[in-house]
């Protein structure tokens, strides 16, 4: 692989991954049009790795909430009266007041870990039960993906204005219940197919849901970094054959530019995902999608 095709794949994976329009699908089709039929899969792990650090620094200051929630969990300590929001505003709460929002973030690394759980178990069993797909298949996962931004948008307009709010913990930073993260989690476990979009279909079982759009783009790529931590180290075993087929400096190209356009694509998202529109990629995914199942073999 040259250094120019690993910059062309990971600038295809940054777009993809936070786009909903399926990274794993774009990367098959593409690596089938070029012609690169034996790149590795860990290959296309280490590009979600790089995309998994522009999840890290987008979300940085949640990411550390959560982690000293998660410490204070594992050490015991009790919930601090001064808490920072998302926002960067401190509050001072009184001694309810911050239980109650203590306990919304573990109830928040709880649902994180629940999703993970389920989307780990139906992984597993889609792997060993479907094996390699055709690019067929993939293209038609496209229009799967555009089905449920279609469907989850109508849904999500019916449900916008029964939100619960509260004084206590904003909206966009309450946790999903356990029912919600089953449900996340089984839509990230479906998002594993190629052609499935993995952050369309864990936002659309989000709205699907009732979580606000704001929470549901935030959970969604939160959740992804187990998940893709997860698929890094299972292929780990594969990491001498990347560098005899790949090559070192195309992976590093590749990475860096699965960075740099995966930290523009979330922040693009994001803002997309705040206006409600991101059905509009189905005007995308299901004319490729067709033309994918009809040309490509």
């Amino acid at each position: 692989m040259s250094i120019f095709e690993g910059i062309l794949l990971g600038v295809l994976q940054g777009i993809a991954e936070f786009l909903p329009i399926s990274s794993s699908g774009h990367l098959q089709v593409a690596q089938s049009l070029l012609h690169l039929d034996d790149v590795p899969l860990l290959f296309d792990v280490f590009l979600h790795l790089a995309t998994l650090l522009a999840v890290v620094l987008y979300f940085r200051k949640k990411i550390w909430i959560l982690l000293c929630a998660f410490g204070r969990l594992i050490t015991g300590r009790k919930a601090p009266l001064k808490v920072k929001g998302l926002d960067g505003t401190e509050r001072t709460l009184e001694s309810e007041a911050a239980v109650k929002v203590e306990k919304n973030w573990r109830m928040y690394i709880l649902a994180v870990i629940l999703a993970t759980v389920i989307t780990g178990a139906i992984g597993v069993v889609t792997s060993k039960l479907i094996g390699d797909l055709s690019v067929k298949f993939v293209c038609a996962g496209f229009i799967c993906t555009a089905l449920l931004l279609i469907a989850s948008a109508l849904v999500e307009k019916k449900r916008a204005s029964n939100v619960v709010n509260s004084d206590v913990v904003p909206v966009n930073e309450k946790s999903p219940s356990w029912w919600q993260s089953l449900v996340i989690g089984f839509a990230q476990g479906i998002g594993t197919l190629p052609g499935i979009s993995r952050s369309g279909s864990t936002i659309a079982g989000s709205l699907f849901c009732g979580i606000n759009r704001e929470a549901a783009g935030e959970f969604s790529f939160i959740v992804s970094i187990p998940a893709i931590l997860g698929a890094f180290i299972l292929e780990l075993k594969d990491l001498g054959e990347v560098s005899s087929t790949v090559g070192i400096e195309a992976l590093l190209a590749g990475c860096a530019a699965a960075f740099a356009s995966g930290y523009i694509a979330l922040t693009l998202l994001m803002k997309i995902i705040k206006s409600g529109k991101l059905e509009w990629f189905a005007c995308y995914l299901i004319p490729v999608g067709i033309l994918g199942i009809i040309f490509l073999h």
